[in-house]
């Protein structure tokens, strides 16, 4: 009895530990009022990033966390490919075909692949043009002051995506290039933890994406970044999107 009594005190101890940590890293989530300076603020960043021309970028390609993207701007196609997985999705109505190695996916199989591959697309799409979205329907801006005394853009989202009621706060160099994010997001339990922006990729059509966010000792890198107005662009030779 001696023995589970141990664990149960290892066990304790670590949950103890963690809750501690938590207490320390959490920071709450600052408020701000929505004005004309935050939103002059959110487009000098998003003149930085050179949106005109992402929005005119036709083809995206990416691999993030081990999943591999191809997406269509124009026509809301993505291809997501997970595993063994290869998934042609609808981002307007989240409908979509999903096969592996055996064939197309059936019924409630492939139902479920579908939701896996929207939500790891926005998930992970987020990693990569999140500055692009900070005047996307149902957000608010404000400027916000950070308890390190640093100011920052928050962008609260009210709707859209997976997680809607998450809120990110921008921080911005001189020339109103991102630097960093603090977040405060519904599937983490700590509030303002800061990931880095950096290592930016300038696509064949002008537009700039980050491929390294770090946090402490962690970094998460964004690979095989391509954007053009053609799949041969990004090199792509056949149409993926149809099987």
């Amino acid at each position: 009895m001696k023995w589970i009594k141990w664990i149960l005190g290892i066990i304790l101890f670590l949950v103890a530990a963690a809750f501690l940590i938590g207490f320390i890293l959490h920071e709450k989530e600052p408020i701000g009022m929505s004005t004309r300076a935050a939103d002059e603020m959110g487009q000098k960043m998003l003149e930085a990033l050179n949106k005109t021309a992402w929005d005119s970028t036709h083809y995206v390609t990416w691999k993030f966390v081990g999943n591999y993207y191809v997406w269509d701007k124009f026509d809301d196609r993505v291809y997501v490919k997970t595993n063994d997985i290869e998934t042609v999705l609808n981002t307007k109505d989240i409908s979509g075909v999903s096969r592996n190695r055996d064939g197309l996916l059936a019924n409630t199989t492939n139902e479920k692949a579908v939701k896996k591959a929207w939500s790891n697309f926005c998930n992970d799409g987020f990693w990569l043009y999140a500055p692009y979205k900070i005047f996307d329907p149902g957000t608010s801006r404000s400027i916000v002051e950070l308890k390190d005394g640093r100011k920052g853009l928050k962008v609260k989202y009210s709707s859209g995506g997976v997680t809607p009621g998450d809120a990110y706060v921008w921080i911005l160099d001189e020339s109103s290039m991102p630097i960093s994010f603090k977040i405060w997001v519904k599937i983490l339990p700590i509030g303002g933890l800061e990931f880095s922006w950096e290592k930016w990729v300038e696509l064949s059509t002008g537009a700039k994406l980050a491929s390294i966010h770090k946090i402490r000792k962690r970094t998460l890198e964004i690979t095989e970044i391509k954007g053009g107005m053609t799949l041969q662009e990004i090199g792509i030779s056949q149409d993926i999107f149809t099987w």
